[in-house]
């Protein structure tokens, strides 16, 4: 998708859990460990660029987590909200706003998006902070609040 600003773009990053395990790509363009995620398209909110982003990326279905109120509201579409937001560096002056998911499969069966990725595997805690693998350290503290979190929590996606 082409940027929207100049500087700043949209972006979610989700987190997902299967088994005490957490799921990374080697993104080819950034040459770096992270989750699967991207730019939320024009006409899209947070939520369904997570699941779509999800579904290319890595062909799971998964189940978002978070905050929501109980109840909607009249003309209102309530959404999951991100466990954690952030700005984060890209290129020279480029910036993206990154709403983080945790979420969970209930499959570790996944594809791999060869135009994106280089590899697609799931990692352990202690192999987040392998430096064989070089995960950022950003990616390393989402990655084990994720495992964290979600540690026993159901890994049925919705219906």
């Amino acid at each position: 998708m082409p940027h929207l600003f100049y500087d700043l773009d949209f972006t979610v990053s989700v987190f997902i859990v299967h088994e005490e395990n957490v799921l990374l790509v080697d993104h080819k363009k950034l040459g770096k460990w992270l989750p699967v995620g991207g730019h939320i398209d024009i006409g899209e909110d947070p939520e369904q660029a997570a699941y779509r982003e999800v579904a290319e990326e890595s062909g799971l279905e998964i189940k978002l987590w978070g905050e929501r109120p109980p109840n909607g509201f009249p003309g209102t579409k309530i959404l999951v909200a991100p466990t954690y937001l952030d700005v984060h560096d890209i290129h020279g002056d480029h910036r993206h706003i990154g709403m983080i998911y945790f979420a969970t499969a209930a499959s570790s069966e996944v594809r791999l998006a060869e135009a994106e990725h280089n590899e697609i595997r799931w990692f352990s805690a202690a192999e987040l902070d392998d430096p064989k693998w070089a995960v950022p350290e950003a990616i390393r503290f989402y990655g084990r609040e994720a495992l964290r979190r979600l540690k026993g929590v159901s890994a049925v996606p919705p219906s």
